[in-house]
């Protein structure tokens, strides 16, 4: 099976500091990654490479055989690279349905004079936007709140309506940056249970950057962990559990790697 993504020698340079240094990675299609490591470690740096809202300084990022490092974000997401962000990006004044078909919008190719003369093909168009906005819904089991605006929807729904949203591009490869982060124990394990069942479901490849080690230690097959934008540990999750230079860059932490199940 070939590689779906392939990253080498990927730097980033902000006014002189490295927010990542010489990153390689090599990514199978329906993998789960976990990527770990401080805050500042560059985890978040390198998900804006990947999607381009950032250019890196040097480097290659390979997808689908597509060199996409100089790529504009939107050609990255027609491609298939989605993504969710550490704080929560919705449109707070629409409903869970219409930031939905706000994402799935992104895929249609209506032209300005169908839109305004409301043309069969337009509506059929909308018609089919509701259809499939209202099958992602139910896809993260927010179907029943569909008709709310998101500034009445808990945190918990919040979460789950913006990887609704990521899902509306089609992604083959999906990046979750901290999707559990503020949920108690028990919607973080309902949380994961649901990517889960949308990796099986979408056929998608997953990397989870996620400071809770239970999930990552729990759920991811390989592990990246970075520190000061470098790798310092790769591996399945018994090798980062154990390995010394992960143990001394989390310092306090060490705890919670070596009994993370």
């Amino acid at each position: 099976m070939g590689s779906l993504l392939n990253v080498s020698g990927l730097n980033k340079t902000f006014r002189g500091l490295h927010a990542l240094q010489d990153y390689h990675l090599t990514l199978a299609p329906g993998e789960f990654l976990g990527i770990i490591g401080p805050n500042g470690a560059g985890k978040t740096t390198l998900f804006n490479l990947l999607t381009g809202l950032v250019k890196p300084t040097s480097g290659s990022i390979v997808f689908d055989g597509q060199e996409i490092s100089r790529y504009r974000a939107d050609q990255i997401a027609r491609l298939g690279i989605a993504r969710t962000f550490q704080k929560v990006r919705l449109f707070q004044s629409l409903t869970a349905l219409e930031n939905v078909r706000v994402a799935l919008q992104s895929q249609t190719h209506a032209g300005l004079w169908e839109v305004l003369l409301s043309t069969p093909r337009f509506l059929s168009q909308e018609q089919t936007l509701v259809e499939r906005a209202m099958a992602l819904l139910a896809a993260v089991n927010l179907d029943a709140a569909a008709g709310e605006p998101v500034l009445r929807l808990s945190y918990n729904q919040q979460r789950r309506l913006e990887i609704a949203c990521a899902l509306a591009l089609a992604p083959r490869l999906l990046l979750l940056d901290e999707p559990a982060a503020g949920m108690n124990p028990t919607e973080t394990e309902a949380l994961i249970r649901l990517v889960q069942e949308l990796r099986r479901q979408f056929d998608l490849t997953i990397i989870l950057i996620e400071h809770n080690m239970q999930v990552i230690m729990g759920h991811c097959e390989r592990i990246q962990a970075l520190n000061y934008g470098r790798v310092i540990a790769e591996g399945a999750p018994e090798e980062i559990r154990n390995n010394p230079d992960v143990i001394e860059a989390y310092l306090g932490q060490a705890a919670s790697l070596r009994y993370a199940a």
